[in-house]
């Protein structure tokens, strides 16, 4: 695992000794008191970390707040104040923090804060336009026609799922477009107390169900949370936002796991 260079360690004032941490996408370090993560793009974060680091002082400093309530992990500036030094960003080490695997946990957490990056940013930021990547595409293909999504998946591991999945999309509205967290299942820590900690914010300008369906599937797919909890999104708008859920992980995920996605599969796209 390729950590980060001299450079990005001074530039972000930490010790020559970073340390990986598990989880996630893998290529994350601890660096005395940051955690720096590559892969980051300088004009998203441009103008998502001021975002969050306002977030999260006021989270923090709010004078009514109780030990449980959610927190987000606070981004940290290099020391020429960019937010990115080749590619590796920095947010505040979380101590004595574990993965939420509890989906319920998770999507509340979500729902406070998707109600307060809505009350944070109103209009759809312009640096969102500005990113061309695996999950920018893949998210483009989950809400487009469904011509260009089997066209997209032909040829590829995930073609089969898309097949299954699109003939039961329709234009049903999911809710209003607003600032969300597409990659919440996982990124959602509890801290010694119990209070929900929102790490690595992947940010889309999408209906807050879609996020929330994305958590589904991944809780399905990767926790082993029971196909149970698909119940409460088997009709309406629940229903399209969980497949269009689905579409964006098939794209999104590369390489694509059929075997691991063929029980949510089997129960989504049976009816």
């Amino acid at each position: 695992m390729i950590g980060p260079t001299p450079e990005v360690l001074d530039l972000f004032a930490v010790p020559g000794a970073p340390v990986p941490l598990p989880g996630g996408s893998g290529g994350s370090h601890r660096a005395g008191d940051l955690v720096l993560t590559p892969g980051r793009d300088e004009l998203v974060q441009a103008w998502l970390s001021p975002v969050l680091a306002h977030l999260a002082v006021r989270l923090d400093e709010n004078p009514a707040r109780r030990p449980r309530d959610l927190r987000v992990a606070m981004p940290v500036p290099a020391r020429d104040g960019s937010w990115v030094v080749g590619g590796w960003a920095a947010s505040r080490y979380e101590p004595e923090t574990v993965t939420c695997r509890d989906l319920e946990v998770t999507l509340a957490a979500g729902r406070v804060l998707h109600a307060q990056l809505a009350a944070a940013v109103r209009s759809r930021p312009p640096g969102l336009d500005a990113r061309d990547d695996q999950w920018s595409r893949a998210e483009a293909l989950a809400f487009g026609p469904g011509h260009a999504m089997l066209a997209a998946a032909a040829g590829t591991p995930a073609a089969g799922a898309v097949r299954r999945v699109e003939p039961h999309l329709t234009d049903v509205l999911l809710g209003p477009d607003q600032l969300v967290h597409a990659d919440l299942a996982g990124n959602v820590l509890l801290d010694g107390l119990g209070a929900p900690v929102v790490i690595d914010v992947s940010p889309s300008w999408r209906p807050v169900a879609w996020a929330e369906a994305i958590a589904v599937v991944d809780s399905v797919v990767w926790f082993g949370t029971p196909l149970s909890a698909l119940g409460g999104w088997s009709t309406g708008p629940q229903r399209q936002a969980l497949l269009r859920a689905t579409v964006f992980r098939a794209f999104a995920d590369q390489p694509f796991d059929a075997a691991a996605y063929a029980p949510l599969l089997g129960v989504i796209a049976s009816t």
